[in-house]
């Protein structure tokens, strides 16, 4: 048997690892030789270390982030026993869980990537691609196959989509990166709506008075600096048209995108540039053709034959579900109540249930991988990341409830309001990331502490997202409450600093971004959520959602003026504080390094 060493714990089996995999590790192997030995230029490597999802670090020398792919949140228990070797040999004996349904990890040496890719080979997982000018994680939604609302089960669809790009030459080397994402129904809780491709399945009803499932596909969306909302290519996509739709987009994308200026070279730009009309004539016109091509992926994809794309509920519209604006009553005693309350779904049409599992800021630590694959096993559940950064446990019984919350509660992770208030997401920020000008980490802990304090945590139905600068990594346009770091100048000094913005929404085939509220101190933030959670909580009306209630109080701005009291700097004598970012010893400085963008 042919092995690959690997350390003192033992070998990897090469015969049981995907050829693929075998032969991305040994080119990484061999072009990672070269460049140590000076044979490679680094700006050459800098592009063939990212797209295998290897990204420099702000603390540069060898320290590098590594990102792995899970498929719109698909995991299994093997993987997440590997997943937590991985975090205690290379990394920091954690990993991070990101809002595209990735996992990170922290300060891995740049010679020691290889052998952490076998590790997770061997389990059938890849960085390929998860960084650079490629199609990314393929995303979905983390209920699908278990919502009570969905039309199609979209997971096939994702696994056939990541399939199908994974490798293929007119998808490697885009002039910049491109983004998939697949949701169930038009409820979104897989946010279609901000991606450069956005897929919702949907119902038409023919001619004759049947319904047909398919899909209304949306393009061109994007956060960022500057987000757009996504745009229908179409009023209904057939099944057997899907992926060479998705295709199209993708061809017509790297024909035409910007090559020259990275700034303006996403989707969302063509828009811009060609008019919409132009662009939807030349993915038209590129579709019509693809029959020709050697990648033509028309037809029912193999994946979606043998799994099948049945709905788990009755597909009968747009829902509210747990913190898409919902409506959830923790009266529960006790904590298991509360728990169940908050945190479980039910299916429909098959009896699904679903819990999720509460990652605070996304991290999970060795300990809690092993322990939820332990869960997995024993209950018999499968498993997805949501893109809020945490585990959502599905195919559950009734019966076996008491057993996940008392396993969670092992483990730190069941806290209820799971995706409600309590669960404030942040990108990595200041701590890791070159272009990040504020430790948002720091403040989404903050937050949350400040939110505990004050008896709001499990307030439903409001959501804050932050970013450590304006790339929206952290999807804060996307949120109830958003936040993106800034530097701000107060008495002579540097200060961080945070843009409010209020008002996101994702949902319903529509893309509602935050509106600038204000702009506040770091160390002032807390307060400012405090403030708009009790008002949220203490004024909205039966079943009224945020944006509804910001609505009738009058929109970001007026709501914003119960706040400027916060936007005031004290002098560094008084408070020297104000001057100190969330985790930093030192007075505040604005470092932004080389972009090799991770977002």
């Amino acid at each position: 048997m042919t092995t690959i060493e690997l350390d003192e714990r033992g070998e990897v089996d090469i015969d049981s690892i995907d050829d693929g995999l075998i032969e991305d590790i040994r080119k990484f192997e061999r072009v990672l030789a070269r460049y140590l030995d000076g044979e490679i230029e680094e700006d050459v490597f800098k592009v063939f270390r990212l797209a295998n999802g290897v990204y420099g670090q702000r603390q540069g020398g060898r320290n590098q982030m590594l990102r792995v792919k899970a498929p719109y949140g698909a995991i299994n228990p093997d993987q997440l026993d590997r997943l937590a070797d991985v975090s205690e040999r290379y990394s920091r004996g954690w990993g991070h869980l990101t809002t595209r349904q990735n996992v990170q990890f922290h300060y891995v040496q740049l010679e020691q990537v290889p052998s952490a890719l076998w590790d997770l080979a061997a389990v059938g997982m890849t960085s390929r691609e998860a960084c650079s000018d490629t199609v990314r994680n393929v995303m979905g939604c983390h209920l699908a196959g278990a919502c009570p609302n969905e039309v199609l089960d979209i997971q096939p669809w994702a696994e056939a989509a990541f399939r199908h790009f994974l490798r293929n030459p007119i998808s490697a080397r885009l002039p910049r990166k491109f983004k998939i994402n697949f949701s169930g129904c038009v409820t979104d809780c897989g946010q279609a709506m901000f991606n450069d491709v956005g897929v919702i399945a949907i119902n038409r009803t023919r001619d004759d008075g049947t319904t047909e499932a398919g899909f209304r596909v949306f393009v061109a969306g994007g956060l960022g600096a500057n987000p757009h909302p996504a745009l229908a290519l179409e009023d209904f996509t057939p099944r057997e048209e899907l992926l060479p739709t998705i295709e199209a987009c993708v061809r017509v994308f790297e024909q035409a995108g910007n090559r020259n200026n990275k700034l303006r070279a996403r989707m969302k730009w063509l828009v811009d540039e060609l008019g919409f009309e132009e662009m939807r004539d030349r993915i038209f016109a590129s579709r019509k053709f693809l029959l020709a091509s050697a990648t033509w992926p028309g037809g029912i994809p193999e994946q979606v034959r043998e799994a099948g794309d049945a709905p788990a509920g009755r597909g009968t519209g747009p829902v509210s579900a747990i913190g898409q604006g919902v409506r959830v009553s923790l009266s529960g005693t006790s904590a298991y109540a509360r728990w169940a309350e908050a945190n479980v779904v039910r299916g429909v049409a098959n009896g699904t249930v679903s819990a999720i599992a509460w990652s605070r800021l996304g991290d999970v630590t060795a300990a809690q991988f092993r322990g939820i694959a332990e869960l997995v096993r024993s209950t018999g559940a499968t498993i997805r990341i949501t893109n809020r950064q945490n585990f959502v446990l599905r195919d559950l019984a009734e019966t076996q409830l008491q057993e996940v919350f008392d396993s969670l509660e092992k483990l730190g992770m069941a806290q209820p309001g799971a995706e409600l208030a309590r669960d404030v997401v942040a990108c990595p920020g200041a701590d890791t990331c070159n272009l990040a000008v504020t430790q948002s980490r720091g403040l989404a802990s903050a937050i949350g502490e400040a939110l505990e304090s004050a008896g709001l945590a499990e307030v439903d139905g409001v959501r804050t997202n932050i970013s450590g600068c304006t790339n929206s990594c952290g999807q804060h346009h996307a949120a109830d409450i958003g936040f993106f770091g800034a530097e701000r100048r107060a008495h002579g000094q540097s200060a961080p600093g945070y843009q409010m913005l209020l008002g996101g929404y994702i949902g319903n085939e529509q893309a509602e971004f935050g509106q600038k509220a204000l702009r506040l101190p770091a160390k002032a933030a807390p307060e400012a959520v405090v403030r708009v959670v009790a008002r949220y909580a203490a004024e909205r009306e039966y079943g009224e959602a945020f944006g509804q209630w910001l609505q009738r109080a009058g929109g970001a701005k007026a709501v914003a003026e119960g706040l400027a009291d916060l936007d005031e700097f004290p002098t560094p004598d008084d408070n020297p504080d104000f001057y100190v970012d969330y985790g930093e010893t030192g007075p505040y400085e604005a470092v932004v390094g080389e972009s090799e963008c991770a977002a």
